[in-house]
């Protein structure tokens, strides 16, 4: 019979387990994606984009004229024109010459000759060349994540497909983990990864060391069984497969989680409870997603703490934040719910050597909405 795993008498501190895991990675080769597909990925090199409108064009229904001409017309002074404008629906290119769009009822044509009753100023009722999209501009940074307002700027360039980075997750989930596997999955999938969830045979070794198959994927990551349980095995799997850089992180919650790799492939074992998961997730998971995907810094807010928060020295403590009268309030610490993780607007980590943080004292979190 295996003997159950065990945590080291004394805990890896986080920021050395997350070195670990970052050292030598390199960001995956940019892949082209439909527009659909590219959404929530990190952007990688964009081409130049040409001016749109291309061209003047009608930004309302109406006669196309020239503005020079129209001085002095009124509804008392009628302005006879030498021939019948030409009429133009908006979004069409405007005629040569003519830089203003002047509606129906300032122009009479109900008899032999037709008059114009009222002046216009140039681009009056005209969307400019380029006003839409600059000459030169890109669709969205490098490192950027693709949002919904950056497919609107690539589909009016005229763009089908987009140049990215999307790192391939295989997330092996250990049987009795569904819920937290799922959570997981989302989470990763919004931050642009391509996401392939697998189901372990079973929670003993074996069947785990035989899911943890790095073919076609960028990062491991697994969902259960890095505990000290009797059916926890996960530890030992990727002992068998590969080398355990850590296990037991000084990080609460979350402590029972370990790191390693697999050949090349950085691995992250997450407990299956889903609160000690999200912990080791954000802290060590996500900054290998972002360094394969090329990202840039996350965002942070600074706010000031509505209260103190007190910390445990020696191992890093996540806090769950919402803002309320422009300041953090502290939803949950160290022990994470399910309702304070949907609530939170952002997530704080308290360093190890630091006994929390006065009140008023201005933090900067991580924000968990973009």
């Amino acid at each position: 019979m295996t003997s159950p795993q065990r945590l080291p008498a004394s805990l890896t501190p986080l920021d050395v387990a997350r070195n670990a895991l970052l050292n030598g990675l390199e960001p995956v080769v940019p892949v082209e994606l439909a527009l659909a597909q590219a959404l929530r990925c990190i952007a990688a090199h964009m081409p130049r984009l040409e001016a749109h409108p291309p061209r003047d064009v009608a930004a309302a229904d109406g006669y196309a004229m020239r503005a020079h001409d129209l001085v002095g017309a009124s509804s008392y002074s009628p302005l006879p024109l030498p021939s019948t404008p030409r009429w133009v629906e908006a979004g069409e290119v405007m005629p040569d010459g003519c830089d203003c769009v002047v509606d129906e009822d300032s122009v009479d044509t109900s008899g032999s000759i037709a008059q114009v009753m009222a002046e216009a100023a140039p681009g009056q009722g005209v969307r400019r060349a380029g006003s839409g999209i600059a000459a030169g501009s890109i669709v969205v940074a490098e490192g950027r994540r693709i949002l919904p307002r950056d497919l609107l700027i690539a589909r009016a360039a005229g763009l089908a497909r987009l140049r990215v980075r999307r790192p391939r997750l295989r997330l092996v989930n250990i049987p009795g983990g569904t819920l937290t596997a799922d959570l997981i999955a989302e989470s990763a999938r919004n931050a642009g990864a391509d996401v392939n969830v697998i189901l372990a045979g079973g929670r003993d070794a074996a069947s785990i060391a035989g899911a943890l198959d790095t073919a076609g994927c960028d990062l491991l990551i697994t969902i259960g069984g890095s505990g000290v349980g009797r059916s926890d095995a996960t530890v030992q799997a990727l002992a068998a497969r590969g080398e355990v850089i850590a296990h037991g992180i000084a990080l609460q919650p979350g402590r029972t989680s370990a790191v390693g790799r697999v050949g090349k492939m950085p691995v992250v074992a997450l407990p299956g409870a889903s609160d000690q998961a999200f912990a080791a997730w954000w802290t060590l998971a996500l900054p290998v997603l972002d360094r394969l995907s090329g990202r840039r810094p996350r965002k942070t807010l600074g706010l000031p703490l509505a209260r103190k928060i007190a910390s445990q020295v020696g191992v890093a403590e996540i806090v769950l934040l919402e803002r309320k009268d422009r300041a953090w309030t502290t939803l949950a610490a160290g022990e994470l719910s399910l309702e304070a993780i949907a609530r939170a607007e952002a997530w704080l980590a308290i360093p190890a050597g630091s006994e929390g943080f006065a009140a008023a004292a201005s933090v900067d979190a991580f924000m968990l909405r973009e």
